[in-house]
C-alpha cells in the first residue's frame, strides 16, 4: 500500500515538473518572436512591451484567486484549469490577425498563469521539508528553465520559416498550446495532492484542516479573507514582496534580449543559442543557489538564505553593465556575449529558490502556503509588469529608437544601442535596490519563523 503511495507521489512530482516546463516554455514564446510580431502587426518596442505588461498585470491581480480555489478544490484540478486556460489563449495568439486580438488573449494567458504558478509553488513547499526545500524549488526551476529554453529556441528557430504557407511563429504557438493541453489532462488524471497523503509528511493537512474548526459553516469568501489577512500581516512576506517588486523588474525587461540581439545583427540561430546559454546558466544557477542556501542555512539558520539572496541580487549590477554597455555590439562579440550570459545566469538567479520560496513556507502554516505564494505573485506581477513598456518608452523617446530604421534582415546597430540603454536602466538599478531591500530580514525572518512554530505547538497541545 505504501509502495503504491510512493509511486503515485513520484509520478505526481514528475507531472508537476512537466507542467512547470510547459509554463516556462509558454512564457518565453512571445519574447522569442518579438521581431516577427513587430513586423506582422507594425508594432514598436513600446507596443510589444504593452503585450508583456497586459499579461503580467492580469496575472498579478488574478493570483489571489489561486489561494481561494485551492481552499475548495484539489490542486491538480486547479492546475489543470489554469493549464487549459493558457493553452487556449496561446493558440488564439497564434491565430490572431489584429494587434488588439493578441492583447486580449495575452490577458487570458495571464489569468491561466495566475492560477497555475502559486499552486505549483505550494505543491513543492508541501512536498519537501525545511532542510531541503531550497533544493526542491531549485529543481522545479531547473526543469522549468529547460522548458523555457525549449520554448524560446523552438519559437526563434521556427520564426524564420513558413510551414504550409503559415508563418513559423504562429505554428510555434499552436504547437505549444497542443502540448500544454496534453500536460493539463495528465495532471488532472494522475497527480495526487500532498494534502491527501498525510503519511508522507507530518506537515500535510487534509482539506478540512484548511478551514478553522469554528468556521466550517462560513462561506468560502470569509475563509479566504481570514487567510488573506493572516498572510498580509507577516512582516517577512511584506519585505520579500517589496524586494520582489523591484527585483522582478530586470527579469521582465529581459524579454527584449531576443530583439536586442537580432538588432545587433545576429540571425535566428545565433540569437537562440545565446538565449539558450543564458537560460542554462539561470537554470543551473537557480538549482545551485537552492543547494548552497540549504547548506548555509544549516550553519546560519537565521541569515544564511538572506546572504545568498543579497549576493545574487548584487551580482546583477556588474553583469548588466558589462553585457549592455561594455561588450562591443557587433556579431563578432558572440563568444563574449555567450560567456557573459552564462556567468550572469549562474549568479543572478538564486533569489527565488535560495530565499523567497523556502522562507515563505517557513513563516506561515501549511494551510496558508498557496495564499502567500498567490499574493506574492499578485504584488510582484502587477508592479513588475510596467518594466517591459518602460524599456520600450525609454528606448524610443529618450534614447532615439526608430522602428522604421530597422532592416528586417540586418537589424540596426543604432537602434540596438538605444534599446540596450533602455534595458540597462531597468536592470542595474533595480538589482541594486533589490539587494538593499533584503536587509531588514536579518532581524525579522527568525522572529516570524519562531512565531509560526509557537502557534503550531499551541495547536498541537490543544488537540
Amino acid at each position: 500500500m505504501r509502495t503504491g503511495k510512493i509511486f503515485g507521489f513520484s509520478l505526481s512530482l514528475i507531472l508537476i515538473n512537466m507542467a512547470a516546463i510547459m509554463e516556462r516554455a509558454d512564457e518565453n514564446l512571445l519574447p522569442a518572436v518579438y521581431k516577427e510580431v513587430s513586423e506582422a502587426f507594425n508594432a514598436g518596442p513600446s507596443n510589444l512591451g504593452y503585450l508583456t505588461f497586459i499579461r503580467n498585470f492580469v496575472q498579478g491581480i488574478s493570483s489571489p484567486l489561486a489561494g481561494v480555489l485551492v481552499i475548495n478544490y484539489d490542486r491538480p484540478t486547479v492546475l489543470a484549469v489554469g493549464t487549459f486556460s493558457w493553452a487556449v489563449s496561446t493558440a488564439a495568439v497564434g491565430a490572431s490577425r489584429e494587434f488588439l486580438q493578441v492583447a486580449l488573449w495575452r490577458a487570458v494567458n495571464g489569468f491561466g498563469l495566475a492560477i497555475v504558478i502559486p499552486a505549483l509553488q505550494s505543491y513543492i513547499a508541501d512536498s519537501y521539508s525545511d532542510g531541503v526545500r531550497g533544493a526542491g524549488f531549485g529543481f522545479l526551476n531547473l526543469v522549468g528553465s529547460f522548458g523555457g529554453i525549449g520554448g524560446g529556441v523552438l519559437a526563434t528557430v521556427m520564426a524564420g520559416q513558413n510551414y504550409w504557407g503559415v508563418p513559423g511563429w504562429r505554428c510555434a504557438f499552436i504547437m505549444m498550446a497542443t502540448l500544454s493541453s496534453l500536460i493539463g489532462f495528465l495532471v488532472l488524471v494522475f497527480v495526487m495532492d500532498p494534502r491527501k497523503t498525510n503519511s508522507l509528511s507530518h506537515d500535510y493537512v487534509d482539506r478540512e484542516d484548511l478551514i478553522d474548526k469554528g468556521s466550517r459553516t462560513k462561506s468560502v469568501w470569509v475563509e479566504s479573507w481570514t487567510a488573506m489577512k493572516a498572510v498580509m500581516k507577516v512582516r517577512t512576506f511584506q519585505i520579500i514582496v517589496l524586494q520582489g517588486i523591484v527585483g522582478s523588474l530586470p527579469w521582465t525587461a529581459m524579454v527584449f534580449f531576443t530583439m536586442w540581439f537580432e538588432l545587433i545583427g545576429f540571425d535566428h540561430s545565433a540569437t537562440a543559442a545565446l538565449l539558450s546559454i543564458f537560460a542554462v546558466g539561470c537554470a543551473l544557477g537557480s538549482f545551485l543557489g537552492g543547494l548552497i542556501a540549504d547548506r548555509i542555512s544549516q550553519v546560519y539558520p537565521h541569515s544564511g538564505r538572506i546572504m545568498c539572496a543579497q549576493f545574487s541580487a548584487f551580482m546583477g549590477i556588474p553583469f548588466s553593465c558589462f553585457l549592455l554597455q561594455v561588450v562591443p555590439q557587433t556579431v563578432s562579440s558572440w563568444p563574449t556575449y555567450a560567456a557573459t550570459l552564462l556567468l550572469m545566469g549562474l549568479t543572478v538567479s538564486w533569489n527565488g529558490t535560495a530565499a523567497n520560496a523556502p522562507m515563505f513556507a517557513e513563516v506561515v502554516p501549511a494551510k496558508h502556503r498557496t495564499m502567500i505564494y498567490a499574493f506574492d505573485r499578485a504584488f510582484e506581477g502587477s508592479f513588475s509588469s510596467f518594466a517591459a513598456p518602460l524599456v520600450g518608452i525609454l528606448s524610443e523617446r529618450i534614447y532615439g529608437y526608430d522602428a522604421k530604421s530597422v532592416d528586417p534582415i540586418k537589424g540596426s546597430t543604432r537602434e540596438a544601442f538605444a534599446l540596450s540603454k533602455g534595458l540597462l536602466s531597468m536592470t542595474a538599478v533595480p538589482f541594486g535596490l533589490c539587494c538593499l531591500c533584503y536587509s531588514p530580514l536579518y532581524k525579522i525572518f527568525w522572529q516570524d519563523r519562531e512565531n509560526v512554530k509557537s502557534s503550531i505547538m499551541k495547536e498541537e497541545e490543544i488537540t
